[in-house]
């Protein structure tokens, strides 16, 4: 084990040598070399979205996914427009907070944080709401680790004639999202998460109709997506100063994804750590936050033990001290914490972080979870 502990977390994540390697280089963002890297890193996020025949357009943003998700926003949804917000964690609450800080009406659909999106009440909403114009949702909730049903959902939006904008920050890469059978107006995610890339770079898979129709919607200079798709299309170049390291660690973690498998080869790890550490957490007493049919290979919620032995600052940082960083719990309604599946991880990596979960209760005193 290294000196840097491994991250069970939501993002930022354990990266591989490889992509800390990348980022030693220099780049000048107006040399041909680097608009190329740019170009590569956009047609390999369109492939896999699975776009074919130009249908929609990578546009990347600096920042974080959140600069991403209202860039989006912001850029697609006019100032006439209204949105449906999907809630069933904070980052659906997120997205309503951007609505309203952006000035776009909005109206929500709130349910439970162990509860998914039911897209019969989605639909409900459009026939009840002729002024809605656009839906987000969120894929996959990290809040709880929860999976909404996205492709049942952007059916409905699509029946409904409404555009769907897809917050999938916590799944891109890993899990099956392609434009041709899940229409939406929009896929947003970032470097991070999946992609196992490092922060910094957001980006959105749009569709060129939606884009193209844009043109002065977007209340942030910034965060002008369609400003940002002109500025590339017309010169290769960023509009503003880009994270030239970022996106280097970027190029080489598509190439690692790639040869991983894509989508399904990520998956597939991630599920077989999810599965790993799901199974070991509950040998040893914790109980799952979510049932195994609601849970996402992504990030895991245990509640927290009753017993007034365990303290989660102290857990927290022994656990640190043997090599594992964990998220404290999101939840509004329950005590929790959260242990991702997800970055350069494996399932030994997995079966050590539940070895540690073990040493560390039993150094607490903690007898009953």
């Amino acid at each position: 084990m290294t000196n840097e502990p491994l991250l069970l977390t939501p993002g930022p994540l354990t990266t591989s040598k490889a992509t800390k390697e990348a980022m030693l280089r220099d780049w000048g963002s107006r040399d041909a070399a680097f608009i190329e890297l740019t170009a590569r890193i956009c047609r390999k996020l369109e492939s896999i979205a699975g776009v074919s025949e130009g249908s929609h357009i990578c546009v990347p943003v600096q920042g974080s996914g959140t600069f991403a998700v209202e860039a989006t926003i912001d850029t697609l949804v006019s100032k006439r427009g209204k949105v449906l917000v999907l809630i069933n964690g904070a980052y659906g609450g997120r997205i309503a907070k951007i609505c309203e800080i952006n000035g776009r009406a909005y109206t929500v659909l709130e349910t439970d944080e162990n509860t998914p999106t039911d897209p019969n009440q989605v639909a409900a909403g459009l026939a009840a709401d002729p002024d809605i114009t656009h839906v987000v949702a969120v894929h996959c909730e990290t809040t709880s680790g929860i999976l909404n049903p996205i492709s049942e959902i952007a059916a409905v939006v699509a029946a409904a004639g409404r555009s769907l904008i897809i917050d999938a920050m916590s799944s891109f890469g890993a899990l099956p999202l392609n434009v041709d059978e899940v229409p939406c107006a929009a896929i947003v995610a970032s470097s991070n998460k999946c992609l196992e890339g490092v922060p910094g770079v957001g980006f959105a898979i749009i569709e060129k109709e939606a884009l193209a129709v844009s043109k002065s919607n977007a209340t942030s200079l910034s965060l002008d997506l369609y400003d940002q798709w002109q500025a590339l299309e017309q010169t290769g170049q960023w509009r503003f100063t880009p994270p030239t390291h970022v996106l280097a660690a970027l190029d080489q973690a598509l190439i690692q994804h790639e040869a991983e498998g894509g989508v399904e080869g990520r998956g597939a790890r991630y599920q077989k750590n999810c599965q790993v550490l799901t199974s070991g957490m509950r040998e040893l007493g914790f109980k799952t936050y979510l049932s195994d049919t609601l849970q996402a290979p992504i990030i895991v919620t245990f509640h927290l033990p009753e017993d007034k032995s365990f303290d989660f600052g102290q857990f927290y940082d022994k656990l640190q001290a043997r090599g594992f960083t964990i998220y404290p719990g999101k939840l509004t309604k329950a005590d929790s914490f959260r242990m991702g599946c997800i970055g350069n991880l494996t399932d030994t990596d997995m079966e050590n972080a539940v070895a540690a979960v073990a040493a560390v209760i039993n150094e607490l005193g903690v007898v009953s979870l």
